[in-house]
């Protein structure tokens, strides 16, 4: 797997602690596209916080665990370094590209991306892509790549409820071997930012603290280790 510069995709974007129905039909497309089989392209958006991201670095660690060749770039992190970092990235099997909006109207970028677009079709890699909005609206301005972002399917991914966060949240938990009963991670929704990644993050600081402890994730536990709110 080739991650540029000093980038690091999460251990916990798995397809397994991701809270949708493991039949729903996006998983399938990824998972099949993360074995170099399947659909050439696929264009997932929606807003901040939605799962665009995860799913994308779940794609790249099923790809590696295939043994498949397979790169992530977070596009909005790595406009100062420049187009080249587009150069030679056809050469694998499969490639994420996170925040492909974060190019529109950067002429370079987009001839480039363009181009880059031809290079996989023509060795027949595999293309995930990702954004805050439909392909028509990125405000990428080159029409033959609006164009081929729409070639495959596209994904609409809505906000989590709720209740589909703390599925997830109970998910990562079982992963890591504790039991989150339902009144902490209803607590945790209730007091802290919604945000998925700093409920990942919460939970991680609370299984470090029940490890050094040796207590369980009880209300009073939970409540010492993050502070009373």
């Amino acid at each position: 797997m080739q991650l540029p510069l000093d980038l690091t995709l999460r251990q916990n974007a798995t397809f397994e602690n991701f809270a949708y129905p493991e039949n729903d039909p996006l998983l399938s497309i990824l998972q099949e596209i993360a074995q170099a089989q399947g659909e050439p392209t696929l264009y997932l958006w929606g807003a901040d916080g939605c799962g665009k991201t995860h799913l994308l670095q779940a794609t790249c660690h099923r790809a590696a665990r295939h043994g498949v060749s397979v790169a992530y770039l977070p596009l909005r992190e790595l406009l100062h370094h420049g187009v080249e970092i587009l150069q030679g990235m056809e050469q694998h099997e499969v490639l994420c590209l996170d925040d492909i909006d974060a190019i529109a109207g950067q002429q370079d970028w987009e001839q480039q991306l363009f181009a880059l677009f031809n290079r996989m079709r023509d060795r027949d890699a595999k293309l995930v892509t990702s954004a805050r909005t439909s392909p028509s609206e990125t405000g990428i301005r080159l029409p033959d790549l609006v164009s081929r972002l729409a070639w495959g399917p596209v994904f609409h991914l809505a906000l989590l409820s709720d209740a589909e966060k703390l599925r997830a949240l109970k998910l990562r938990a079982d992963a890591r071997g504790l039991e989150l009963t339902e009144e902490v991670g209803r607590y945790l929704l209730r007091h802290y930012p919604r945000d998925l990644q700093v409920l990942f993050e919460l939970l991680d600081r609370l299984d470090q603290a029940s490890l050094v402890h040796q207590r369980k994730l009880t209300l009073p536990f939970v409540r010492e280790t993050l502070g009373n709110r």
